[in-house]
């Protein structure tokens, strides 16, 4: 689950609150009626129709990411998505965001470990246009359509905007410190790099890596289409086809077969930064989106950190012991890491603030989570699943993402009953099996001064 800064907490809670006073409670949600359609070449097409407003989101959901990548071209997906903007047969470059803004609509993409989503609102009676659009940059790329020099330029400048947000996550506070966590954490599986990649790979990915990479995933048989909003879904498919429809299929990509081995010690590392604050973050080994056990997880990573009333918050935030603490876990395809990650304040000690970290999370082994801490949070969770349900926009995220990564889409229909199903008895098994010591990696923040710094 996404983490809301606290401020749009207290925000959104006071809005939980009217919301639930005036709409059935969640125990009457009723499931998103989807519709799943599968073209000839494999598209999957996924399509919610809600005629509240004349509005419509149209998605591309590409199931690829960083954990398709190898050593040598990390960065690539996030690479490919500035790309997919740089023109294609038919448009010249920026020219596809141009026609979007001019027909009322707006757009965007974004790149993850394990997907790659396209994205158009628009007006409802642009809907086709969207369609074209994305089309378009499916089939005839410039990065394979156009000329070997032209499209070779292309790669060239747009790898230096990406090395540029490399160097801004390399200077960031804490950047460094959350990337070095997972290259420690994870030994065989590629999410052990950033979804940004290393330089080194960024510097040294090829044409030709760019070109096999789009024949290989930017395919309909890689590709999940949603549509949400005004729209009619015999009607949307019937387009969808005109299309997509004649574009052909590509050899199935390779699976990722990488496991990670488990983990049978704790794991440390130490990184060295000009900065104001120490801090260290540990990540436990989870299962991943479709386990039993991740609702359980997402459940007690709540407990420990969601708002002004979490165990962390309340021990660390409240009494001034700490500047920040957070939990975050994985819902991906594989199974992830979930995060804590501390930021102590500039004179404080951060062995004792984590040997106190250590202690809140061991309180869940052997301590009933009680009754009411429990239904609070659930509330909560159940809170913002409703919230992104009342967009266009994230309601077709969450069904074309949850498609991608679970393989099936019916897992969001499904998500409010697993939470509710979770007891303290689960909080305990689960905090036992998976937040121990030897499941886990810490990489802690040294503060060094700019002197010191140079010898780097």
């Amino acid at each position: 689950m996404i983490k809301w800064a606290v401020t749009s907490l207290f925000i959104m809670s006071a809005l939980v609150i009217l919301f639930l006073l005036h709409f059935p409670a969640a125990a009457d949600f009723n499931p998103l009626e989807v519709k799943k359609h599968v073209l000839d070449n494999g598209l999957v097409i996924l399509t919610l129709e809600d005629h509240s407003a004349p509005l419509v989101t149209f998605q591309v959901h590409y199931r690829v990411g960083s954990r398709n990548e190898r050593t040598g071209i990390t960065g690539m997906a996030h690479l490919f998505e500035h790309m997919m903007f740089k023109g294609s047969k038919k448009y010249v470059p920026e020219e596809h965001a141009r026609i979007v803004q001019d027909n009322g609509g707006t757009l965007n993409a974004f790149t993850s470990t394990d997907n790659t989503t396209y994205f158009e609102n628009f007006p409802s009676d642009k809907l086709e246009l969207a369609m074209e659009l994305e089309a378009e940059r499916m089939e005839n790329l410039n990065i394979a359509a156009a000329p070997e020099e032209k499209a070779l330029a292309t790669l060239t400048s747009e790898r230096e905007v990406v090395r540029s947000e490399r160097k801004i996550m390399d200077n960031s506070p804490y950047g460094p410190v959350r990337e070095l966590l997972f290259a420690t954490a994870f030994t065989t599986h590629p999410y052990q790099w950033s979804v940004i990649g290393w330089d080194s790979d960024l510097r040294a990915i090829s044409l030709k890596d760019c070109q096999n990479f789009y024949r290989t995933y930017y395919a309909p048989n890689n590709a999940v289409v949603v549509i949400v909003g005004d729209f009619n879904t015999e009607e949307a498919v019937a387009l969808v086809k005109k299309y997509f429809g004649h574009i052909k299929a590509q050899t199935p990509p390779p699976p990722v077969m990488a496991e990670e081995p488990v983990q049978r010690g704790e794991r440390r590392a130490v990184y060295k930064k000009v900065a104001q604050s120490p801090a260290f973050f540990a990540g436990y080994h989870i299962p991943n989106l479709t386990h039993a056990d991740y609702p359980i997880v997402e459940v007690l990573d709540n407990i420990l950190s969601r708002g002004r009333s979490s165990r962390l918050y309340q021990r660390f935030i409240k009494t001034g012991k700490a500047l920040s603490v957070s939990t975050y876990s994985g819902g991906t395809i594989d199974p992830n890491l979930l995060v804590v990650s501390t930021i102590a304040k500039p004179d404080g000690d951060i062995t004792q603030l984590e040997k106190e970290v250590y202690e809140e999370i061991e309180k869940l082994w052997e301590n009933p989570v009680p009754e009411e801490e429990l239904e609070k949070v659930k509330t909560l969770l159940e809170s913002d699943f409703l919230f992104g349900l009342m967009r266009n926009f994230s309601k077709g995220v969450n069904i074309g993402m949850t498609e991608v990564r679970a393989g099936d889409y019916s897992l969001v229909n499904k998500q409010i009953e697993l939470w509710r199903a979770v007891t303290s008895e689960d909080i305990m098994r689960v905090a036992k099996e998976y937040l121990h010591p030897d499941n886990r990696t810490v990489v802690t923040l040294v503060p060094i001064s700019l002197e010191e710094a140079k010898k780097f």
